[in-house]
C-alpha cells in the first residue's frame, strides 16, 4: 500500500487517476484541490465512500498548507496534475496561467523539498515526484510523418503551453541541482467522461443535443493525437510505479485525427445513437460552423509512444472509435453531471476550444 497525494484531483484528468487508483490499488489517496470553475467534486461522487480516500479544498500555492499536509499525510509520492489546461483562457487572461502553472509549482516543489529532505534514508530513495505536463510544449509539428520524442526541443506557442514548460523546466531544476527523484510524462489530447464541457469534444456533443453551431476553427484541418482519459490514468501510474527517476515518459493514443473528422465523428454517433434532434435540425451535422482561427493555433501534435510501450509495456487500449462510442454514450446518460457543470459553473458559448 502507498500513500499518494494528487494535486488537481478534481480535474477531468485527475478525477480519472484518482477513480483508477481507488478502483485497482490498494493504495491511500489524499486529493488537493482548489475546485476552481473547471474541478468538480462531483466526478469523484463513486469513490467518496471509500476510506482509503480523502479530500482537501486547497490551494499548491499556498505553501504553509502543502507544507501541513505534507506532514501529516506523510505520502510515499506526489502526483502534480493542478493546472490551468485552457489555451482560449491563456491568450486572454495569460497572469493566472503564470500564478498556478508555474508559481504554484515552484511552492509545492518547495514544500515537497522541505518534507522529502527530512525522511529516512530508505523512503527518501522511494519518494516519487511525478510532474504531469502536455505535448504541446513541444510546439507545432510540421505537416508531416514527424512524431514528438522525449528528445524533441521545446518549442511552446500559447501562454499555456509557455507556463506549462516553464513549470517542466523548474521540476527538471529541483531533481539535477536539489535530488528531488522526479518523473515528468507528456501526454496527448484527452477525451472521455467527466470532461469540462468548454472543451473540444464536450463542447461539440451538448452543442448538437441543443442545436448550437458546432464551430471548427479555421479550416479544421489541425491534426491531434486522441488518448482516451481512462488509458491516460492507467499510464500516470504505471509510470509512478515503474519509471525511471529523472526520465520523461510520453503518452499518446495512436489515434491522430483533423478537428473536421472528429466533429464529423461526433455527429454520426449521436446519429447512430438516436439522440434527439434539436427543432429546425434534421441532422446535427448540419450544424458545423467555420469560425476564425485562434491566434497561434499549432497545426499539428502527435506522439511517439513507443518509449513507454517498450520500457513500462503500456499501450492505450480505446481506439479513437470505441473511445468515442465510450464518450457519446457517458454524455447521454449522465445528464445531471454536465448540466451542473454547464449551467452553474459555465455559461457555454459558441466558441470552440481545442485544449485538454
Amino acid at each position: 500500500m502507498k500513500r499518494l497525494l494528487i494535486t488537481g484531483g478534481a480535474g477531468f484528468i485527475g478525477s480519472a487517476v484518482v477513480r483508477n487508483i481507488i478502483a485497482t490499488t490498494e493504495d491511500q489517496v489524499l486529493v488537493v484541490d482548489k475546485l476552481t470553475y473547471a474541478g468538480n467534486i462531483n466526478s469523484l461522487a463513486s469513490v467518496v465512500g471509500d476510506p482509503r480516500y480523502r479530500f482537501v479544498c486547497a490551494d499548491i500555492g499556498d505553501q504553509q498548507v502543502m507544507t501541513r499536509l505534507l506532514g501529516s499525510f506523510h505520502p510515499d509520492a506526489i502526483m502534480h496534475l493542478a493546472a490551468e489546461s485552457h489555451v482560449d483562457r491563456s491568450i486572454k487572461e495569460p497572469a493566472i496561467f503564470i500564478k498556478t502553472n508555474i508559481t504554484g509549482t515552484y511552492v509545492l516543489l518547495e514544500a515537497t523539498l522541505h518534507y522529502w529532505q527530512g525522511l529516512p534514508a530508505a523512503q527518501r530513495m522511494a519518494f516519487r515526484f511525478h510532474h504531469i505536463s502536455t505535448d504541446e510544449v513541444y510546439g507545432d509539428l510540421p505537416d508531416t510523418s514527424y512524431l514528438f520524442t522525449e528528445k524533441t526541443p521545446y518549442a511552446p506557442s500559447s501562454p499555456y503551453s509557455a507556463s506549462k514548460a516553464a513549470s517542466d523546466h523548474l521540476v527538471r531544476a529541483w531533481m539535477r541541482t536539489y535530488g528531488l527523484p522526479v518523473l515528468v510524462t507528456h501526454c496527448s489530447n484527452n477525451y472521455g467522461p467527466y470532461h469540462f464541457p468548454e472543451k473540444f469534444i464536450p463542447l461539440m456533443i451538448l452543442n448538437a443535443l441543443v442545436g448550437k453551431p458546432l464551430p471548427i476553427y479555421g479550416d479544421g484541418c489541425q491534426v491531434r493525437d486522441w488518448l482516451y482519459v481512462e488509458d491516460h490514468a492507467r499510464a500516470l501510474y504505471q509510470v509512478l510505479r515503474g519509471g525511471c527517476v529523472g526520465e520523461t515518459y510520453n503518452i499518446g493514443g495512436n489515434n491522430q485525427q483533423r478537428n473536421i473528422d472528429v466533429v464529423v465523428t461526433l455527429c454520426s454517433l449521436l446519429e447512430q445513437a438516436g439522440a434527439p434532434h434539436p427543432p429546425g435540425v434534421t441532422a446535427f451535422s448540419q450544424l458545423i460552423t467555420y469560425v476564425t482561427d485562434r491566434p497561434g493555433h499549432d497545426r499539428r501534435y502527435a506522439i511517439d509512444g513507443s518509449k513507454i510501450e517498450q520500457e513500462l509495456g503500456w499501450r492505450p487500449q480505446e481506439t479513437f472509435n470505441s473511445g468515442m462510442s465510450k464518450t457519446v454514450h457517458w454524455y447521454l446518460t449522465h445528464r445531471e453531471w454536465w448540466r451542473e457543470s454547464r449551467i452553474d459553473r459555465l455559461r457555454l458559448s459558441e466558441k470552440p476550444e481545442y485544449v485538454k
